[in-house]
């Protein structure tokens, strides 16, 4: 493959990599402790994205956002989410590792990455998937994840907890939480037509931008405490999964769709990010394969690097 200076999967996966092998180095040589990791963290998630999502969201109007990249991008992560348990069997690991093939991280790299690469209408594309991408695959895997444990107490003979109960905790969770309630706040003001006023707007921009440089740092220094020794085999079938597979869906589901243009790219793209963090989120609520799906968080990062590369080259 042909790869000029200029070529805009180049020019845009640049500014990423090295942001997150400086991130990595830092994370080697102990410049950022632990405590400090998860105050940046904190800063990111609770102010930063905040400030970028509604932004951005302030000048969508609703009527223009269309439904039918959503309808492709779910119809291709549930379904290959149901076939991964239907060959590995229905239990919570099972459940997990399945959650790290199609769960992307559409956030922390998938905003910065899309905004180089795609410019305003591109992320404008992704932040109406990110707007319910948690809050559709967490609740039905919440949902699935329930299933299991509750048929797991039915065979012990312990008490579970109701189904419906822990489904609309998740529910509320999900959507009182920093990335979907400035998505829906940032278009729900964009209804107005008003525009952000100046002494606003300003200070919105600089936290905005400095968003993805911290997020991207976050990344590589997570990427230098996360141990792989012993875990690969695990590790490289989920990578294969999420990095490759579940691309691969979304494309074909958007020829099945008819899906065409920019925002096919951008969904098939979205698929192509490496493991979202909330996977370990779910691996420790449930007390499951949390060595090797923060493994895997690790090494799909690494290795996305070269697969987002090339699937970006093929949909260009």
């Amino acid at each position: 493959m042909n790869f000029p200076a200029q070529h805009p999967v180049l020019v845009s996966l640049t500014p990423v990599v090295l942001l997150i092998a400086l991130g990595f180095l830092a994370g080697r040589l102990h410049w950022i402790r632990d405590g400090a990791v998860r105050d940046l963290s904190n800063l990111v998630f609770l102010v930063l994205i905040p400030a970028l999502l509604f932004r951005t969201m302030s000048t969508v109007r609703v009527e223009q956002l269309d439904p039918l990249p959503l309808l492709v991008y779910f119809s291709a992560a549930l379904g290959l989410f149901f076939v991964l348990l239907a060959f590995q069997g229905l239990d919570r690991r099972s459940v997990a590792f399945a959650l790290a093939g199609v769960f992307s991280n559409t956030v922390m790299i998938g905003i910065p990455l899309v905004e180089l690469a795609y410019g305003k209408a591109g992320l404008v594309t992704l932040l109406t998937l990110i707007s319910v991408h948690a809050l559709v695959l967490l609740t039905v895997i919440t949902i699935v994840f329930e299933l299991v444990v509750a048929r797991e107490a039915r065979a012990s003979g312990a008490a579970a907890t109701s189904l419906w109960v822990t489904v609309g905790a998740a529910v509320k969770s999900t959507v009182i939480h920093p990335i979907p309630l400035p998505i829906l706040c940032g278009l729900l003001y964009g209804q107005t037509g008003w525009g952000l006023p100046v002494v606003v707007d300003k200070p919105l921009q600089l936290l905005a931008n400095a968003f993805g440089p911290i997020a991207l740092l976050l990344v590589g220094v997570t990427m230098a405490r996360t141990r792989v020794a012993g875990l690969w085999r695990h590790t490289l079938w989920v990578t294969a999964l999420k990095n490759l597979a579940l691309p691969a869906c979304v494309a074909f589901s958007g020829w099945v769709w008819g899906l065409t243009g920019l925002p096919w790219t951008v969904m098939v793209v979205a698929a192509a990010l490496p493991v979202g963090a909330n996977v370990f989120l779910f691996a420790q609520r449930y007390q499951v394969a949390e060595d090797v799906v923060t493994a895997s968080v690790g090494v799909s990062t690494a290795m996305g690097l070269v697969t987002l590369s090339v699937v970006m080259w093929l949909v260009s």
